[in-house]
């Protein structure tokens, strides 16, 4: 692709970015106001926890087949379809009253959310050229972290007068606008060339390879880290360490902040230095310390640092942890792949989004969930090392 071709693709990119970020008002809505939907709803700590795990194990069940789906057929229409249905049941999480019907909605958004996310990444490195995968990657999720600088800075204030079930039908009527406009700007799918046609049934030869059984490792800690840390830190911060909710957000906000940019820069570094394990590994060894400091240092400013600490490696290693099983495979099964370690990630969501609510209702105390938090990410760390024989050693995808 050319320069002037990249320009020319901007507006594109930019929509793309800006749909992606309406899921992270909506998902990093119900983490931030989770106090007052506890309160209105009168939901433990646990039942609270299953409404983030409900969604994250359908979107985690998904996974494969919506990147199988991408592969096959054409990832823009799954991406409408998945956008549309997450932001009309946004809509219809604000007028719920029943956590069962509250329970199914965040399960059902899941399906939807699981349509949005591999076919978008692919519709983004689309746009970009094959050098640039992992910049593309990282991109494509900073209108998550950029909407939760916005929505955890102007969330607390405009949740008084207009109260969380309006900001809920917000959020679904900007996404749906978002939309509208990147399906009017993007023209006509293009048509994608094919060596043959893609088979779900090459999934378990793909899974047998190394790489893609080593970077599922690294993605279930990845994710487990990031929604676990982001979901429960508001909370974390009122109940735990005494803060108000407008603290809490603005704490959120500044995790966003440090986060969104790191987030691009982390697939432009390795994408510049060709070191994909370097970002990978020294993230995750940042967030080993991160995570034992976290309920440790004394004083909300210990917090603060502990927290850009975090916020610095949380999802810089997206984008190159994504294109590393590619890079060793190729990219004629880039969906199911994709698919495959983001199912893994979002396993490792599911699993711990649950766990740190469940264990602060058991112990009264977030502590024991972010420690295992820690060790988790040590886990990653020799998966990682594992990983480096196979960078340059020639892997042929099954057919």
């Amino acid at each position: 692709m050319t320069i002037s071709g990249t320009r020319a693709r901007r507006p594109v990119i930019t929509l793309l970015v800006v749909c992606q970020s309406t899921i992270g008002l909506i998902f990093g809505g119900i983490g931030l106001f989770l106090p007052l939907i506890r309160a209105d709803l009168g939901l433990t700590f646990t039942e609270a926890g299953t409404l983030a795990a409900a969604s994250n194990l359908t979107y985690a069940l998904m996974q494969v087949p919506s990147g199988y789906l991408a592969d096959r057929f054409t990832p823009r229409r799954l991406f409408v379809i998945g956008l549309a249905g997450m932001n009309l049941l946004a809509a219809l999480f604000a007028v719920l009253d029943s956590y069962a019907l509250l329970l199914i909605d965040q399960a059902l958004a899941g399906f939807f959310r699981a349509l949005v996310f591999t076919p978008g990444m692919l519709l983004m490195t689309e746009l970009f050229p094959p050098g640039r995968r992992a910049t593309a990657m990282g991109l494509y999720v900073v209108g998550g972290f950029s909407s939760n600088i916005l929505l955890s800075a102007v969330g607390p204030l405009l949740v008084g007068p207009l109260g969380w079930r309006l900001l809920f039908l917000l959020f679904a009527v900007s996404g749906l606008v978002a939309l509208a406009l990147y399906r009017f700007l993007a023209g006509p799918a293009p048509q994608r060339p094919r060596t043959g046609p893609v088979r779900f049934a090459e999934l378990p030869g793909l899974v047998r390879q190394r790489i893609v059984r080593l970077t599922g490792v690294i993605q279930f800690t990845r994710l487990a880290v990031a929604q676990g840390f982001t979901f429960w830190l508001p909370t974390y911060l009122v109940v735990d360490r005494g803060q108000s909710l407008a603290t809490a957000g603005l704490v959120a906000a500044l995790a966003s902040a440090i986060s969104a940019p790191v987030n691009y820069l982390g697939g432009y570094l390795s994408d510049r230095i060709n070191r994909p394990l370097l970002v990978i590994g020294g993230s995750l060894a940042v967030l080993t310390v991160g995570m034992t400091l976290l309920t440790l240092v004394p004083g909300m400013l210990g917090v603060l640092g502990v927290v850009a600490l975090i916020s610095v490696a949380i999802q810089v290693y997206f984008g190159p942890l994504f294109a590393l099983p590619l890079q060793v495979l190729g990219d004629r099964n880039a969906g199911l792949i994709s698919g495959f370690g983001n199912f893994c990630a979002n396993l490792g969501s599911f699993a711990f989004v649950y766990a740190l609510g469940a264990v602060k209702d058991a112990t009264g105390s977030f502590r024991a969930g972010f420690l295992s938090l820690a060790v988790l990410c040590v886990v990653a760390l020799l998966a990682t090392w594992r990983t480096r024989p196979l960078i340059n050693r020639p892997h042929t995808a099954p057919r």
